[in-house]
């Protein structure tokens, strides 16, 4: 049993997300970025580009808090479709995500960071038991990585998605993605 990949709608919405990271020139985001995961028998393949935050906060002994904007176009591939083996469910979405970070000032070296972004899926995931009752997610998530000195960022993400109790049922899903960033 196979579940179509977009519908209508979506695919407008995904559009729109697409034309609005290309309406500014490619120079004016600072890093670009492709991530990893798995969970709840669902495969996360995302793509993303990303704005540093001139902003300092709470800067002390050669840290500080900073930031950016992390702009996600995203696929997810479940394997067990309405809990039936070997049915598939695969969605498409986009997500705009501001994200916390705590980092040298050298931007370089190690960091974790927090965030919480919103999340439009192209349809209602409902894969392995865990069926959504809204397209809107949030998701939120900590991470740990190491900024090398050639500007490359690696990092281990833990991720959460839920609609916030917007409706019911809010089940959630939990991933663990592998994220590789290269400056512009």
């Amino acid at each position: 049993m196979k579940h179509g990949i977009l519908k209508a709608s979506p695919v407008a919405a995904i559009t729109i997300g697409v034309l609005l990271l290309l309406s500014k020139p490619v120079h004016a985001a600072d890093s670009g970025s492709i991530e990893f995961g798995t969970g709840n028998r669902t495969q996360v393949v995302r793509v993303g580009s990303q704005w540093r935050w001139d902003q300092r906060w709470w800067e002390s002994n050669g840290t500080h808090i900073g930031g950016y904007w992390d702009a996600t176009l995203m696929v997810w591939h479940g394997s067990r479709y309405q809990n039936v083996p070997d049915a598939t469910q695969n969605l498409g979405g986009i997500g705009i995500t501001p994200v916390f970070r705590l980092q040298r000032d050298s931007l370089k070296g190690p960091y974790a960071e927090a965030a919480i972004g919103a999340h439009l899926l192209s349809d209602i995931y409902d894969n392995n038991g865990r069926t959504f009752s809204t397209r809107f997610q949030f998701g939120d998530h900590l991470s740990v990585g190491y900024v090398f000195n050639n500007g490359v960022d690696l990092s281990l993400k833990a991720q959460h998605f839920s609609n916030g109790a917007i409706k019911r049922p809010n089940p959630g899903v939990n991933f663990l993605l592998l994220r590789a960033s290269y400056p512009f």
